[in-house]
């Protein structure tokens, strides 16, 4: 799995954080930080239940 992430679509909703809190993170003003672009296999599911929540689909995984 690889992860990237477009920091102009994120409109800061934290679904992202509340879903897969070791693989994403926000700044000071709510803006999604990727922390591991490579998750290990036990994050998978909430990395992608992460992306499917992003209201501003700004998370993209490719297997």
């Amino acid at each position: 799995m690889h992860i990237e992430v477009d920091e102009e679509k994120c409109v800061g909703g934290g679904q992202c954080v509340m879903a897969a809190a070791q693989v994403f993170d926000q700044d000071d003003d709510g803006i999604v930080i990727l922390l591991n672009q490579s998750p290990s296999e036990e994050l998978h599911e909430p990395a992608r239940e992460a992306a499917i929540l992003c209201p501003a689909a700004a998370i993209r995984i490719t297997e």
